[in-house]
């Protein structure tokens, strides 16, 4: 687990062979590379992640670049990502609906 002054952090488990993120607080331009990092390890090693954003309070485009990236990382790899989407009326939902990544990103409604 990763944690950050800012309120963000990372809390990862394995469930069934799956690592499951799960983020709280702010991921932004500050907390995105911890992300990142924890992300890259578990994919590179061709683990199945699912991503749960249920928690998040608040998201920017680097945070956003870092699950389209670890996406693309898993596609070209031998494991699966996928995000827990957020609840409907959270703010996450509609920046992600504003970016337009619903379509690009797989999607589930839990873990």
């Amino acid at each position: 687990m990763a944690f950050d002054p800012t309120g963000f952090s990372i809390s990862i488990s394995d469930r069934d062979g799956r690592a499951v993120v799960v983020l709280r607080g702010e991921l932004d331009i500050a907390t995105a590379p911890d992300l990142e990092a924890a992300l890259n390890e578990r994919l590179d090693a061709g683990q199945d992640v699912v991503v749960d954003l249920r928690e998040l309070a608040f998201l920017d485009s680097t945070g956003l670049r870092v699950l389209v990236a670890s996406h693309a990382r898993a596609e070209g790899g031998d494991a699966s990502f996928v995000i827990v989407r957020p609840l409907d009326g959270a703010p996450i939902r509609r920046i992600l609906a504003i970016a337009g990544v619903e379509a690009l990103l797989d999607f589930v409604d839990d873990v």
